[in-house]
């Protein structure tokens, strides 16, 4: 008789789920595969989510059949749109660059699918994410980076609190990709050489600014490009157009070059500046939060990311209450963008992190 705890996986047809299905079966578990049938536009291929068409679908569900587990699809639709698409066209027009997957973490895999889960008598739920837990002796639960450092993705999971770590788990983190694949490859998967899923799942294109044209027009204003003392120099297109730092594409012309330094939507004005200009030392977060349970009372030294796939910056990290920070970086950073994650980190230990609100 099994008696390993249950476990849901959330699988998505992709190699890093389906290893993880895998994997979690050969350790003895008793495990139950999930995928959420996630909301979309009305084209591409069949109006489906790009992390749940038909042929993911069938592959996930094919997985199950080769392991020999139960598998279930969950109508998600509503929540997802409601709670991340609705978000990600908030955001836009407030003039923010969001991040949906970490919202899409929040709200839908270890909220939304955990609580199904968990009604299902599971113990855990487990993802193909590049992540690690640790489970301390005082009970306390750490995320911690995967070891494959070029695929991490504890930056998206540091949404998770304590009572979410506890019931997560990610099989793969422990792998480097390549080895995923060779194992994917030993279990006879057929999905070992699958092209890994893309952000934005919801997009039919991947064109968000075409997107945000249809869904939100509000948002996609003309407006004029300004210097900092108020120097009008052109017009731009919309402001979720652009995004900090860049620097081509701007249809204005100057004596030097000039980047974007930041969205001004209450005027509907796109900042623009030199180089010298375009750096920022500080940052305010708020909706921080921490992945151990408890606030810091007192600044500490952390390396922070301000994007999924930027380096990490050593940085002082002073919170202000239980759930805002401000960052003070050692050297100045280029693309510091309201809307995105800053995530603190220990080592591999992921502390939080929060959305940043401000560059100072």
């Amino acid at each position: 008789m099994n008696t390993k705890p249950r476990v849901v996986v959330a699988m998505s047809g992709g190699v890093d789920s389906s290893v993880a299905a895998a994997l979690l079966v050969e350790q003895g578990y008793d495990v139950i595969g999930m995928m959420m049938r996630l909301w979309s536009e009305d084209c591409g291929e069949g109006g489906a989510n790009r992390c749940c068409t038909p042929g993911q679908m069938a592959d996930a569900r094919r997985i199950a059949d080769q392991l020999g587990i139960p598998f279930y699809v969950i109508d998600t639709q509503d929540v997802f749109r409601g709670s991340i698409v609705q978000f990600f066209i908030d955001r836009y027009t407030a003039g923010d660059t969001p991040n949906p997957c970490l919202e899409c973490n929040r709200h839908i895999r270890f909220e939304w699918l955990l609580n199904h889960a968990l009604a299902m008598k599971a113990d855990f739920l487990a993802t193909g994410h590049y992540a690690r837990v640790q489970r301390d002796a005082d009970g306390t639960t750490r995320l911690l980076k995967g070891l494959d450092d070029a695929k991490d993705q504890s930056y998206v999971l540091s949404v998770l609190t304590q009572d979410k770590l506890r019931h997560a788990m990610f099989p793969v983190g422990d792998y480097a990709k390549p080895v995923v694949r060779e194992m994917a490859a030993k279990f006879n998967l057929p999905v070992a050489q699958k092209h890994d899923s893309q952000d934005l799942c919801f997009l039919a294109d991947g064109d968000y600014r075409r997107f945000l044209a249809e869904h939100a027009p509000q948002a996609i204003q003309p407006g004029p490009i300004v210097t900092r003392d108020g120097r009008e120099l052109g017009q731009h297109t919309g402001l979720p157009h652009y995004t900090v730092g860049q620097r081509k594409g701007l249809a204005i012309s100057a004596p030097e070059p000039l980047y974007v330094l930041e969205a001004d939507p209450a005027r509907n004005e796109l900042i623009v500046g030199t180089l010298d200009e375009l750096g920022r030392r500080e940052l305010l977060a708020g909706r921080v939060n921490w992945t151990s349970g408890t606030a810091p009372d007192a600044p500490f030294r952390a390396e922070v990311k301000i994007r999924y796939k930027a380096h990490p910056a050593p940085a002082t990290v002073t919170p202000d209450g239980p759930d805002r920070v401000q960052v003070t970086f050692d050297a100045s950073l280029r693309d510091i963008t309201p809307g995105q994650g800053a995530v603190f980190y220990d080592g591999d230990v992921c502390l939080g992190g929060g959305i940043i609100t401000q560059a100072l």
